[in-house]
């Protein structure tokens, strides 16, 4: 918002100079002032002006920064408004005392209608930036909503990519038959919580957020077919009981996948994943074992995907904090 005001700052104290130089010539007609007199009045003009003008624009901009039309747009108007008057009034104050004690020339009896006029240019003053800068931050919180909106889409859009892959299929199938071979009862339970997988990404494509209940029960079918796979080197710990809330389809499932792709999983190190809540965030936790190469399948994309579609549904930002021997992620708790 201040860089629409600051491109344009000097020309607008050049066009409150011609205001009040012009604004002087017609006061002093019909009257034989001498030019020190017109050179008071008109610095005093000029710097009236100038304080209104451009004082009461530095004031709005202030405002819009601490209080948001979208948000509260009755009292950013009401105190706009008051705020304007009170510093308006102040400044012809402070002129008219700096003209008369400082500067020792009276620039007008009628401090009364001074004031009273000061208020009417004030409200015509008031009126404008208001406007202005109620459009300036309607522009603006559409152009971001229309590019979050095109970001959180898009980042649905590499989520179901990025989870329908052939690697993702072919480990699966991998596994799959292997099961055929080995435990046939297994192998069923395997095909159906497979479908559960495939099903839940087909159903969430196009929904901005589901019920934690149906993400957590997906979670659940997607580390069956890990644990098939990695068998008791994988660990998943989940503590959500009791928690009602919504979240974007597929974090949770990122989140562990990411611990998965990016950690050694072995006999002898095996990876411990907790899924919990705390203070109005749900945290997704691993110990930390990283991986000297990357799978071909980790396009390191997919807590970024996460940060952008959270960036449109809620104002607190997911957190991602690394230490020696964890790494955690807090995704906000967004509201039923």
């Amino acid at each position: 918002m201040l860089k629409y005001f600051t491109k344009d700052l000097a020309k607008t104290a050049l066009w409150m100079v011609v205001v009040g130089i012009g604004m002087t010539y017609f006061i002093q007609r019909g009257h034989d002032w001498p030019y020190s007199v017109i050179l008071k009045v008109g610095s005093f003009t000029v710097l009236l002006w100038i304080f209104l003008w451009i004082g009461n624009a530095v004031l709005s901009v202030a405002l819009d920064q601490k209080i948001s039309w979208q948000e509260k747009p009755v009292q950013r108007l009401a105190l706009g408004f008051f705020a304007m008057i009170v510093y308006s009034l102040g400044s012809v104050y402070f002129l008219v005392f700096f003209y008369r004690w400082v500067l020792k020339f009276n620039v007008g009896d009628d401090l009364g209608g001074m004031l009273y006029s000061t208020l009417i240019i004030t409200t015509l003053i008031s009126m404008f930036m208001t406007s202005r800068s109620f459009l300036l931050n309607w522009k603006e919180a559409a152009v971001d909503a229309e590019r979050l909106k095109k970001e959180s889409v898009e980042a649905q859009y590499n989520t179901l990519r990025n989870q329908v892959n052939p690697h993702f299929l072919f480990n699966s199938l991998n596994a799959l038959t292997n099961l055929v071979y080995q435990d046939q009862e297994q192998a069923v339970k395997f095909i159906k919580q497979l479908s559960e997988v495939y099903r839940y990404l087909l159903d969430t494509r196009n929904r901005e957020v589901v019920a934690l209940a149906e993400e957590v029960k997906f979670l659940d079918s997607y580390i069956f077919l890990q644990r098939i796979r990695f068998g008791n080197k994988l660990q998943v710990d989940m503590n959500l009981g009791g928690v009602s809330t919504m979240v974007a389809p597929l974090a949770l499932q990122m989140l562990v996948e990411n611990a998965i792709k990016h950690n050694v999983i072995s006999e002898e190190h095996p990876l411990l994943v907790k899924v919990y809540e705390q203070l109005g965030y749900l945290v997704v936790e691993n110990n930390l074992q990283r991986k000297a190469i990357l799978d071909e399948d980790s396009s390191g994309l997919g807590l970024e995907n996460i940060k952008k579609r959270y960036e449109f549904l809620s104002d607190k930002s997911v957190e991602a904090t690394e230490s020696d021997s964890s790494f955690i992620v807090k995704l906000p708790i967004l509201a039923s």
